[in-house]
């Protein structure tokens, strides 16, 4: 085709030269107008065909390889392969085009690979096992390892040397290529650990002090896990740390089917007394320890009287105390709730006495572990044990505020006027 161009040019010898050079910029420009052609119908028409089926099919995963442009990627190497194909029109420079166009081709095919993982992950990610076995870092070192095969060969047919030799260049570097890629290294072994294990999935709610991290996983990747916290901030944590440091997962808790409640109600030591027989006939009309009562005074009843004590000194025999009946009430109280989950530990016990009074612990499970409603059930139930203490002429334990030295006060006052 040059030869063609050029004795079409050629009119005497003194034009030989100026012909030659045209016929170089005339083949240059129908080289690049081929590749622009090229290039036009590849986008604009085969990438439209493939738009329209893509769209038609029911399969999700064309549309997520179209939209991630896996398809629109390929498209590019159409013009590469037209300058390939052309370079022998060009004697002098056709090496130089040829290895352009294959680096040209390569890096499209690395960012295809890319793309193509990329689009893998996204597929896989919308299935149930993906929360349990995230492959997230996997992807991401299957991307570096293509981007690193990619760039030994595009250096290897840059410099025209095998890569096989390159490669064992490169084995000399390996204590810096470790230094570089040590957290990548560490978080893959430690993502293999933490998938084997199950150790941390998508969607578990974790605690992390040592990172102040607390909420629920978002994300695991090759390096790092994402924590998003209850105050919707994001926490960032090496993928390694949870293989070296302790964390609280909190699944085992979402998937028993209860929530723990574990609270105190402090009494005031000073409140506690043995019950008088006014106390215990208004006991017996409440419903939750009614029968309790009666099967607990005719229990004493008995055992004093077959022991034959002297029952006007309060410190002989057995009496009913209203801590006691009042632990009685909690226990029956929690057992009929519709909110606690019967089938777990459920406890109401004493603690030791401290500075601040007599604990009175809550173990108990709510039925809802959604934070909101276990919140409002924890609410109600303390709202309710609170304000019946005073029917068991019981005082919740309170250090003084203001008002209560004020009234003090006030009162040395008014004595002295």
């Amino acid at each position: 085709m040059k030869e063609f161009f050029s004795n079409l040019l050629q009119g005497s010898e003194d034009s030989f030269e100026l012909s030659v050079y045209v016929s170089y910029i005339v083949l240059i420009c129908l080289v690049f107008f081929t590749a622009v052609v090229a290039d036009v119908i590849s986008k604009k028409v085969i990438l439209t065909i493939v738009e329209k089926i893509v769209k038609k099919t029911k399969a999700k995963w064309d549309d997520i390889f179209f939209e991630n442009k896996v398809f629109t990627t390929l498209s590019h190497i159409s013009p590469a392969i037209v300058i390939y194909l052309s370079a022998g029109l060009f004697p002098l420079a056709k090496e130089i085009m040829e290895r352009s166009a294959i680096v040209y081709l390569i890096i499209i095919m690395v960012v295809v690979v890319l793309k193509l993982l990329d689009s893998i992950e996204q597929i896989y990610s919308g299935l149930e096992i993906a929360k349990e076995r995230p492959i997230k870092g996997y992807i991401q070192v299957f991307q570096m390892v293509g981007v690193i095969i990619g760039g030994i060969v595009i250096i290897s047919h840059i410099l025209n040397k095998p890569a096989w030799k390159l490669l064992s260049g490169i084995g000399a570097l390996t204590a810096i290529i470790l230094l570089i890629f040590k957290d990548s290294i560490l978080g893959f072994v430690a993502g293999i650990q933490i998938a084997a294990n199950k150790m941390v999935k998508i969607g578990d709610w974790i605690e992390m002090p040592k990172y102040n991290a607390d909420g629920d996983v978002i994300e695991i990747n090759l390096n790092t896990v994402k924590v998003r916290n209850w105050d919707k901030t994001i926490t960032t944590i090496p993928v390694y740390a949870f293989i070296s440091d302790s964390f609280k997962n909190w699944r085992g808790m979402s998937e028993s089917g209860g929530r723990r409640i574990k609270r105190y109600i402090y009494i005031d030591v000073n409140t506690i007394k043995i019950c008088t027989d006014e106390m215990l006939k208004k006991y017996k009309n409440i419903e939750y320890i009614s029968k309790y009562v009666e099967n607990k005074e005719n229990e004493i009843v008995e055992y004093n009287s077959i022991k034959e004590l002297d029952l006007s000194e309060p410190t002989n025999g057995r009496r009913l105390t209203n801590i006691g009946t009042f632990r009685e009430y909690v226990l029956s109280y929690l057992k009929n709730h519709p909110g606690i989950n019967h089938e777990m530990t459920l406890l109401v016990r004493q603690l030791q006495v401290t500075e601040n009074g007599l604990p009175i612990e809550i173990y108990a499970f709510s039925k809802d572990i959604v934070w909101q409603n276990y919140e409002a059930l924890q609410a109600d139930i303390f709202d309710h044990l609170l304000a019946i203490l005073p029917e068991f002429q019981l005082r919740a334990f309170q250090n003084p505020s203001g008002n209560d030295f004020r009234g003090i006060f006030s009162g040395n006052q008014n004595k002295s006027s």
